[in-house]
């Protein structure tokens, strides 16, 4: 693809995605919604005019990125360890739940093969801690207690779909999974999630210094977005997704965050405001082009909605699939509207369910029916997320 051509795809996505975004968000719907509809119409759902290319990925990765950080580092920390133990039993909850029960209505209702239904159940443990977080936040919902739990639950629900997927693809290549890889990949990750903050403080902290030396703060913010990138591919490195290396970065350059051991590291006022004021128009541009490419992603020209197999099997995996999620949130002491809201904030499969879908293709585990109803469910969930969190958010 010629590249002046990817300059006329950016300049539709922007444009299109800031207003009928706007547009939602002036109508009372999260603009979320209303940029991931922008994907699928310009995409091969409806229009056709945008193809998805390696530049458009990368920009939408980085603009998940960036959001990550973003809301890491408006992370009240002190909130996180309040609600860590609900948020494990959430994340675990919402990440086994669909699963289990993925594979069992997979195995012993439509009787598909073992590691068909495994997949079935894989696809349906993901959650899009992207699309969760940009809901949020439209909602301006990020700092109440509900939205500290999620947040919490969908960065280790990630972490456990990383995990499952890992598995699953050993299976179906070798036919066997691998314990001990498994078991090492946990501990990459876990060590990851140990030390990374206590180096970002002190990569922080050189930035800190050259800063002063140099007599300007205009070397903050590209200093510090090299930070931010290079502890992406630190995550990816160690088997992790790459949206959480950029996350506890932010975590660790939070005006919340301090090391018990190396107070001497804290990210001082100045330096802080600089970066929140640096990254954010930042998060603002590309944040859109990752909710678009999402429906870029998307086919919906290839389900047959006539099929009366295709709704039979759509309608029961939704099921499964809404119920498998928003159980979760019944699973912590909080009210009951708090618990639907976390159930539906960790609806959501996106992008990350899409992943596991295509590598089902791959892998010849999923027939044309199967596949399309995945793709229509990851569809289906993603959009109900919104919708249903705006009506719950209502005070």
């Amino acid at each position: 693809m010629e590249m002046h051509y990817v300059f006329l795809y950016l300049a539709i996505i922007l444009f299109s995605a800031r207003i009928v975004g706007d547009a939602f968000a002036k109508f009372g719907l999260p603009a979320v919604l209303g940029e991931i509809l922008v994907g699928v119409l310009l995409g091969k759902s409806a229009l056709g005019l945008i193809e998805v290319n390696e530049i458009i990925k990368v920009l939408a990765e980085l603009g998940v990125i960036l959001l990550l950080f973003q809301v890491g580092l408006e992370a009240d920390i002190h909130q996180l360890k309040k609600v860590g133990i609900k948020a494990v039993i959430v994340a675990f909850v919402g990440a086994f739940a669909p699963m289990l029960l993925g594979f069992l209505v997979g195995y012993y209702l439509l009787n598909l093969p073992l590691l068909t239904s495994l997949f079935l159940g894989g696809t349906l443990t993901a959650t899009s801690i992207g699309i969760t977080v940009g809901v949020l936040e439209d909602l301006g919902k990020m700092k109440e207690r509900f939205a500290q739990i999620v947040l919490g639950a969908a960065v280790l629900d990630d972490i456990f779909g990383v995990i499952v997927l890992a598995g699953l693809y050993e299976l179906a290549k070798e036919g066997q999974v691998h314990v001990d890889a498994l078991l090492l990949l946990v501990l990459y990750i876990g060590s990851f999630f140990i030390f990374s903050p206590i180096l970002a403080q002190i990569l922080a902290r050189v930035i800190q210094l050259l800063s002063k030396k140099l007599g300007t703060m205009d070397f903050v913010p590209p200093a510090v977005l090299s930070m931010v990138l290079f502890f992406a591919f630190l995550a990816h490195e160690v088997g992790s997704p790459e949206i959480l290396g950029a996350f506890t970065a932010g975590l660790a350059l939070s005006r919340r965050f301090a090391i018990p051991f190396a107070l001497f590291l804290k990210t001082d006022e100045r330096m802080a405001e600089k970066i929140e004021h640096s990254i954010l128009p930042l998060v603002w541009v590309l944040t859109p082009v990752f909710f678009v490419y999402v429906g870029l992603q998307l086919n919906l020209k290839a389900i047959d909605f006539t099929s009366a197999k295709f709704w039979t099997l759509a309608l029961l995996i939704t099921l499964v699939a809404v119920v498998g999620k928003v159980i979760s949130g019944f699973f912590v002491r909080v009210p009951l509207r708090e618990k639907l809201l976390i159930g539906f904030s960790m609806l959501p499969r996106g992008e990350v369910g899409l992943i596991f879908a295509e590598f089902g293709r791959q892998a010849k585990v999923y027939d044309d029916t199967l596949y399309a109803v995945v793709i229509f469910v990851v569809a289906i969930t993603t959009l109900m997320s919104p919708i249903a969190l705006k009506i719950l958010a209502r005070n």
